[in-house]
């Protein structure tokens, strides 16, 4: 199970440089609930399965839960479903940038036709963790429910105009 939310950036950290971080691509096979998804995280290969469980449609939620299974699977299978994928293929850089003994918050920088993008993801262990959550002050507005800025929504982004932000 997945418990996360989502913000924009207010302020980039200083000298990013100092956190682990993975170079990201990522494609779409299907983006319907569920959602179907591979991943290039640096040089591991994955499929990724992910069914919303709550969030949206449930107003008491404060982050998105999902079901979320990821495998691992070879380069070669990851390339041959590549050339299946839907829309445009995601490319990024995501930063690991701890935030408490217990949290990391996900910095991802986008590239290609989302250049310009940035926004940071923060998974929780429970419900509890995501209500009584208080961001730093570097991040900007809570947009955990805004479908603009899921992943299988930026597929289809030709340019961060369109997202008006």
């Amino acid at each position: 199970m997945e418990i996360e939310k989502k913000y924009l950036v207010k302020n980039l950290p200083d000298d990013l440089s100092k956190y682990p971080k993975a170079e990201i691509e990522q494609a779409y096979l299907s983006t319907k609930d569920p959602v179907l998804r591979i991943r290039k995280s640096n040089d591991d290969y994955f499929i990724t399965y992910k069914a919303r469980i709550k969030g949206q449609d449930d107003k008491a939620s404060t982050a998105l839960i999902s079901k979320e299974v990821e495998l691992p699977i070879s380069k070669e299978a990851y390339y041959h479903l590549l050339e299946k994928a839907d829309y445009n293929i995601i490319s990024k850089t995501r930063y690991f940038i701890t935030i408490d003994e217990k949290l990391t918050a996900e910095l991802d920088m986008f590239h290609k036709e989302l250049e310009g993008l940035y926004f940071l993801e923060v998974e929780f262990p429970d419900e509890i963790a995501a209500k009584k959550f208080n961001p730093p002050s570097w991040f900007g507005k809570d947009v955990t429910f805004d479908d603009r800025f899921k992943n299988n929504y930026l597929i289809r982004v030709n340019g961060i105009e369109e997202l008006s932000l």
